[in-house]
């Protein structure tokens, strides 16, 4: 199985660490981001791994060629003249997941102790589409899961902003749908790519809410383990209580 990095965003809540260095290269504990989850990624076996870069991308690349990948055959998707949001990022990288397998995609900066064999496991099971890492969190912005755990919708609760606009006919309807927050891990099938429309730069929450229709997009939740977003300066300081 191979995995994606998505390490090219600007990091703007890190700052001012990421007014000269990108978020994927901030410390916790002597590894930095990018470090901990190629290491992460080791121990479910996976050790192909893209990751694409935009800001300081030459700081990650040499420091991917420094430490000869972690151990891991690590390609860069270059991101340079552009930053192209979580779905560009991922249909540029595309030819790197020809064949017939799932992969493995996630963010730089989120750090867990999720069982990822285990969401694997489901995700060959049920055979959606894409399979989601959510918990049951605080959060500003939720997907939102029907009764059988399969994604309907998605949710601002500051804004009260809804995708689809035309999400909830019923009190019933709304009483229905569970609300989980995203954890920037996804298992997805290469089949997503002869389906997504958009080109050039978008989310990934948009080709989701898109493609739900017509095909089945999971949830998995992992609520109770350990889940650290660490974009802000104070989380950094809390993920390294957390992880040694």
């Amino acid at each position: 199985m191979k995995a994606m990095i998505f390490a090219a965003g600007l990091g703007s809540r890190l700052k001012p660490f990421t007014d000269s260095h990108p978020k994927a290269l901030a410390v916790v504990n002597g590894k930095t981001l990018l470090e901990r989850n190629i290491l992460y990624l080791q121990k479910f076996g996976i050790k192909e791994v893209i990751v694409n870069v935009h800001h300081f991308a030459d700081q990650i690349i040499d420091e991917i060629e420094k430490h000869n990948g972690w151990g891991s055959t690590i390609t860069i998707s270059d991101e340079r003249e552009e930053v192209l949001e979580t779905g560009g990022g991922l249909k540029k990288a595309a030819w790197y997941f020809e064949g017939n397998k799932a992969f493995v995609v996630m963010n730089v900066d989120i750090l867990t102790d999720l069982d990822l064999m285990e969401m694997i496991r489901s995700h060959e099971q049920e055979k959606p589409l894409a399979t989601l890492a959510v918990t049951q969190r605080k959060s500003t912005r939720y997907f939102l899961f029907d009764t059988y755990d399969a994604l309907c919708g998605w949710r601002n609760v500051q804004t009260e902003e809804e995708k689809p606009a035309d999400l909830i006919d019923t009190q019933e309807d709304y009483d229905l749908l569970k609300e989980k927050a995203f954890s920037g891990i996804h298992i997805i099938s290469p089949d997503i790519f002869s389906l997504m429309k958009q080109e050039g730069k978008f989310s990934m929450v948009d080709v989701y809410l898109d493609l739900m229709k017509k095909n089945k997009i999971n949830s998995f939740d992992h609520s109770g383990g350990v889940l650290i977003d660490v974009g802000k300066p104070e989380s950094l300081l809390k993920a390294a209580t957390l992880f040694g």
